[in-house]
């Protein structure tokens, strides 16, 4: 394993001990419990079918009071807890967006895309499109290990229950029963 892999996982097993999962797990109880957690609303949208043609498949937008993600509708229920999960990754980490001028004619046809929401708004969820390498794996990263933790029973390690290995969690991914080492 590199070097720069285990401080990625470091970095994200650190969050995911300091959060609170539900049991039973599922995407939307964890995220009410986050909210609650950082006492600030999170509220969770389709994403725009004009966002989606542009290539996006989430988006999370902090505002002043509270927190909204976008996701993709039209993929599988497991692709769109990733999706979300992904986003929150984003925002425990606290990424922050770029800032974009105070040129509105720089957003070109991104006011459609969203409706209702205002220009301000606008210019810091789009600024998101630009994250370095690091951001991404860690937003991935932690994605991953908030789904592992939350589907474990409360106090069972992973690796005390589940065989390491590619072929296992290749089948697990696929939804396909990994058979156990050794019979």
């Amino acid at each position: 394993m590199s070097y720069i892999y285990v401080k990625l996982r470091q970095r994200c097993q650190a969050i995911v001990d300091g959060l609170s999962l539900p049991h039973p797990f599922t995407v939307e109880s964890f995220c009410t419990r986050l909210a609650a957690q950082r006492q600030r609303s999170l509220h969770l949208h389709p994403l725009p079918r004009q966002a989606a043609k542009a290539g996006a498949c989430g988006l999370w937008l902090a505002t002043d009071v509270d927190d909204h993600i976008f996701f993709e509708q039209r993929t599988a229920r497991l692709h769109q807890d990733h999706i979300i999960l992904h986003e929150v990754g984003h925002m425990l980490f606290g990424h922050q967006s770029l800032e974009l001028g105070d040129d509105l004619d720089d957003l070109g046809d991104a006011p459609q895309l969203f409706g209702d929401l205002s220009p301000q708004l606008i210019r810091r969820l789009l600024a998101r499109t630009d994250y370095t390498t690091r951001r991404e794996q860690e937003a991935e990263m932690l994605a991953s290990l908030i789904r592992t933790r939350g589907e474990q029973p409360t106090g069972e390690r992973r690796d005390e229950r589940r065989p390491d290995g590619v072929p296992h969690y290749l089948g697990e991914a696929l939804g396909v029963g990994a058979t156990t080492r050794g019979g």
